[in-house]
């Protein structure tokens, strides 16, 4: 076995502390890598705090990992000691259903595996995440990380990145289409970047406007303040597609009004009540509004590469681990710009 450092929930009301386990030894298909970097999304915080239910403790969470391999099994093809490596925000899944089989494991018809707060399907055990120091993941979901990025910046990828990329690569977002993000957060500062350099004129749709600058920084080519009735009754019948990245409580009638024709909402965020559909506001213009989930191994990867050749990175503050209590409080509060990423060397000292 192999003796781990990290920090971990004990139950749902008490903060993350410092917790030592045993990962297993790299089987022949596993890869074993030493975490460098891990990124903080939104969802360790609803899973620490047993908000959406069924989560096992003690919890190691983070699904945003990356670092440099250690050792490999010895029928490992795809990866040697040395590489650097990332893995998302699940670990295995069934590898036989029709989604499996399709290159879709985020929608496993068995339930895909995740990173933390899962089961490993062969063996039972609880899977934890990289508020750690190391990881053993099979190699066939481990992705390769390129070093022509600042590693910080490409952790959040793993989840924020591909969470945004392919929903946006699914509905076709290119040149000549009008795309609105609504939600300048961890996802919809990924949203604005991918949706511009896929050629799309962007409109950052935000409720703080102290997010313009920041905006228009990361390459939209308008900002509207969804506070300003004048300003979203200009924008109706405007977009093609809507990429809704908000997980607070909102009115999904109001974006709905500014698709035009055939015009498509794209959600991802989750908010924590079940949102009302006006089915007029589909019915007149033919609109549409889908869901989407991470992306799967195949695809996350085709992300990956195509940030290292566009210099696409997550814009980040790093902390060290023992300020994770703090981050998740300032997250609450909206404080990042634009996600946290723990420097897990800090976890090693």
């Amino acid at each position: 076995m192999l003796p781990t450092n990290a920090y971990a929930a004990q139950s749902a009301i008490t903060p993350l502390a410092p917790f030592t386990f045993n990962r297993r030894e790299p089987g022949e298909h596993d890869v074993q890598i030493e975490i460098l970097y891990c990124g903080v999304c939104h969802s360790d915080i609803h899973q620490v705090r047993n908000e959406w239910g069924g989560s096992a403790f003690p919890m190691v969470p983070g699904h945003e990992i990356v670092g440099r391999v250690t050792s490999v099994g010895n029928k490992v093809t795809k990866f040697k000691a040395g590489d650097l490596a990332g893995i998302g925000c699940f670990v295995d899944s069934c590898r036989e259903c029709e989604n499996c089989k399709q290159s879709l494991e985020q929608y496993c018809d068995s339930g895909m595996i995740g990173t933390y707060n899962s089961k490993e399907r062969k063996t039972g055990a609880p899977t934890y995440g990289g508020y750690s120091t190391q990881i053993v993941v099979d190699e066939n979901y481990t992705l390769k990380i390129s070093d022509k990025l600042p590693l910080a910046g490409v952790a959040p990828l793993l989840c924020a990145g591909i969470t945004t990329y392919s929903p946006l690569k699914y509905a076709g977002v290119g040149k000549g289409h009008k795309v609105a993000v609504s939600g300048l957060g961890g996802l919809g500062h990924m949203a604005v970047k991918f949706a511009v350099a896929f050629g799309a004129e962007v409109t950052m749709l935000s409720s703080s406007l102290s997010k313009a600058e920041d905006a228009k920084k990361l390459g939209a080519h308008h900002f509207a303040l969804t506070s300003d009735e004048s300003t979203m009754n200009g924008l109706k019948n405007k977009f093609d597609f809507i990429l809704n990245t908000i997980s607070a409580e909102h009115d999904y009638g109001t974006y709905l009004n500014l698709l035009r024709t055939n015009g498509t909402m794209i959600v991802v965020g989750v908010p924590p009540t079940p949102s009302i559909v006006p089915a007029i506001s589909l019915i007149m213009k033919r609109k549409s509004i889908i869901g989407s989930l991470i992306g799967g191994i195949k695809e996350t990867q085709e992300m990956l590469d195509y940030c290292a050749e566009h210099g696409i990175v997550s814009e980040v503050e790093v902390i060290a681990v023992d300020k994770i209590n703090e981050a998740y409080e300032r997250m609450i509060k909206g404080d990042v710009r634009y996600r946290f990423v723990i420097d897990i060397n800090s976890l090693r000292k």
